[in-house]
Formats: C-alpha cells, structure tokens, sequence
C-alpha cells in the first residue's frame, strides 16, 4: 500500500498524537512522515496539548522505557496512535550520566542553564580527549491494538569548555558533534535535525507509524 492516501477517522480528526506540547516537534514529525504518506494533512498529527493529554510520571531508568511510558499513556488516553520520545546527554567519563536525568541534572526539571554550568563544573580539569560524549534517543509508538515499537539514534561528539552558539537548546552549545567544528548549537536546524539523535531515530520509527496509519 505505498503510497497510497492514508485512510482518515470518518469526523477527520486527528490520527495520531506525539507526547510533546512542542509544536517545533509536532512539526519536524509532520516533515519526517510527508514523504512517506503523501496524504498527510496537518491535522492529522497533533501534540498532547491539542488533545488536552496530561504528561505521565516518567519513572523508567531507560531513555526506552520512559518513552514507551509516555506513549502507552497517550494511547490510553486518546484512543490513537501515539508516538513519544526521550532523550539526554550520556557522558563517558560519567559512566553516561546525565542520561535519563539529563533535564533535572541540577535539581529542577528544565533549567538548561543551571544543568550546563553544572555539567561543565564537574569536568573543570577533565582533558579534551577524556571529553567523549553523545545525544541519545529513544522514539516510541504504541497503538491502542496493543503494537509498540522503539527505534534508537545517537549523536556523538566532544564536550567542550564552554558554551557555543545560540540555536537548539538543552546542552546544544557544549557538544561539538563528530566531524564538526562547531557545537551543536552553530549548527542550522536543517544541518542538526540531519545528523542529531532525534532525527535518526524519528527517521527509523517512521515507516513503522505509516504502516499503522494506513
């Protein structure tokens, strides 16, 4: 059935839902799927907020496990197919800390700045060739006929010693990606969303979400 129109809900709602109120996110998934379903229309892929879906307790030690929390919650709750991931930086020497805890890694949730300067504290005297680090993500389906699906994407690089760049967000302006000159956050969305571990792993989860929309 490649290529076909995707088949629609008879009110042509929506038809699948991503576990962000990031609308930046709902977007990019948007781009990823268009190719693949030429029928796709906006409407057909909307955020948690749009559906009024409350956020789940996210208590797995995985970036997996917290991924498939957040997508079996949104299936159960909107009756769709619903796509979440999660993600975060995992240092070597840390032993792939922050990892899970990379958003709250100074204590409260979101504060990008206060979880930088931190992690850059904690590697003062750390030398460049012991500063090896990567993005990782994990990208989740689940269906409400019981089908769950995880596909995985990393982003390897060097930490650097201070923050670069203005773009992205998170820990973007300390990471320079593999073969790069500049940090994460030099780099344009197109060029990020190319080689980042979201994109890889939302361009691998992707053939998975057209076959159960159409």
């Amino acid at each position: 059935m490649s290529g076909s129109a995707p088949a629609r809900p008879a009110d042509g709602g929506p038809r699948l839902v991503l576990a962000t109120h990031n609308r930046h996110k709902v977007r990019e998934l948007r781009e990823i799927l268009a190719p693949l379903l030429p029928g796709l229309r906006p409407g057909d892929v909307v955020g948690a907020g749009d559906v009024g879906a409350e956020p789940p307790v996210e208590d797995g030690v995985t970036f997996a496990q917290n991924a498939l929390v957040k997508a079996r919650a949104l299936a159960a709750a909107t009756g769709l197919p619903a796509v979440a991931d999660d993600s975060g930086l995992c240092v070597d020497v840390l032993g792939g800390a922050p990892g899970v805890f990379s958003a709250r890694w100074a204590g409260r949730h979101g504060d990008d700045r206060a979880n930088l300067e931190l992690l850059l504290a904690q590697l003062a005297e750390v030398p460049e060739e012991h500063r090896g680090a990567h993005f990782a993500c994990a990208a989740a389906l689940v269906t409400p006929s019981g089908l769950e699906v995880v596909e995985e994407g990393r982003m390897p690089g060097v930490l650097l010693t201070a923050p670069r760049g203005d773009g992205g967000f998170g820990y973007d302006p300390i990471l320079r990606p593999a073969g790069e000159s500049r940090s994460a956050a030099e780099l344009t969305p197109e060029e990020k969303n190319a080689v980042s571990h979201r994109g890889k792993a939302f361009r691998a989860l992707a053939p998975h979400i057209a076959a159960a929309l159409r």
